[in-house]
């Protein structure tokens, strides 16, 4: 199998807009709310649904980036040791509805990572959580309140999220896994 583009510019544009009003229509008050992006695609996914939240509910929402990195179940297990990225949440997360932003929902052990680190910060209201793709493959009981696409997958492909602030474009495919890198 080879690279297969799954979600376009347009796609990812349109799914943000829809995300973002889902948002606003499940959080009665907006004023609380607080989105924070993992480190690295989840960071620019948040900007863009807080610009969004702003244009189609006339308010400005804080964003954040978290970094997970030291939160990793997997840790001990890994060859190289972590890159460690900024923290940065603008404001205190106690008694506010935090909307976890990432680009891919696997697992669920790195969503896991990251309340773990957002707790260590305070203690918000409630946690939610937004995903631009949801492949499956759980192994943690934990799923995503609002998805962009569902994309079930094999373990022996992996999705490819790339935005235009990190990668140059948006474009979301979904590639099979190189024979060296199957079952890591």
């Amino acid at each position: 199998m080879s690279r297969k583009v799954i979600m376009t510019q347009d796609d990812i544009k349109r799914t943000l807009a829809r995300i973002a009003h889902e948002i606003i229509e499940r959080n009665k008050v907006i004023e609380n709310l607080l989105l924070v992006g993992m480190h690295t695609r989840g960071v620019p996914l948040a900007k863009r649904l807080a610009a969004n939240i702003e244009d189609f509910a006339k308010l400005k929402i804080a964003v954040g980036a978290l970094d997970i990195s030291l939160y990793r179940d997997d840790l001990s297990s890994l060859e190289l040791k972590p890159t460690v990225k900024s923290t940065d949440i603008p404001t205190s997360v106690d008694g506010k509805s935090i909307v976890l932003v990432d680009d891919v929902l696997y697992t669920g052990r790195s969503i896991r990572a990251a309340m773990d680190a957002l707790i260590d910060l305070g203690r918000p209201r409630s946690i939610q959580l937004a995903v631009l793709i949801d492949r499956g493959h759980r192994e943690l009981p934990i799923r995503a309140d609002y998805v962009g696409k569902n994309m079930p997958s094999s373990r022996h492909e992996e999705i490819q999220v790339q935005l235009k602030e990190s990668d140059g474009l948006d474009e979301v495919a979904i590639i099979p896994v190189p024979s060296d890198r199957e079952g890591q």
